[in-house]
């Protein structure tokens, strides 16, 4: 959301999957979104889709009436399945609304225009063997503060 805010981005749909299971991953990218937006005084959406191509085209039949300028998925290929229905509805991309999805998979470069996308990463195996077994071996010790998922967006030509 950071990124589409420094491009003047300040009407912002999230993309929530409407597949139950997904809810416990989706809510908090969901809260992520507000508190990083409201600070700047754009607006959040969240936007239910689920993962079939009726569902996109539904939601983009919607989009101009929706006013939004900019759409967060919660992964790539919901951002993708969104793209190529908001581009079938006539919504230019970004000039419209620009498209952000998150995992940085292949196919994302491969289209056009290409995703712009969140890159996330595992921290490196030691840190994490080292927790387990400090807590294994050593329970009582104080707890410490290991960053194990690193992040940060992926420029391309859809935002």
């Amino acid at each position: 959301v950071a990124h589409l805010l420094a491009r003047g981005r300040r009407r912002i749909g999230v993309v929530m999957p409407r597949e139950p299971g997904l809810t416990p991953f989706s809510e908090p990218r969901l809260a992520g979104a507000r508190q990083t937006a409201e600070p700047a005084g754009a607006r959040v959406h969240p936007l239910p889709l689920g993962y079939e191509e009726e569902s996109a085209a539904e939601l983009a039949g919607r989009w101009r009436e929706l006013g939004l300028d900019a759409v967060f998925a919660y992964n790539d290929e919901y951002a993708m399945l969104l793209m190529r229905a908001l581009q079938d509805a006539g919504v230019a991309i970004p000039g419209d609304t620009a498209v952000i999805g998150a995992d940085d998979l292949l196919l994302g470069r491969l289209l056009r225009p290409r995703l712009s996308t969140v890159r996330m990463e595992l921290a490196m195996d030691q840190p994490l063997a080292e927790t387990i077994d400090r807590l294994v071996h050593h329970p009582g010790t104080a707890p410490v503060h290991q960053d194990l998922l690193r992040t940060g967006a992926v420029h391309r030509d859809s935002s």
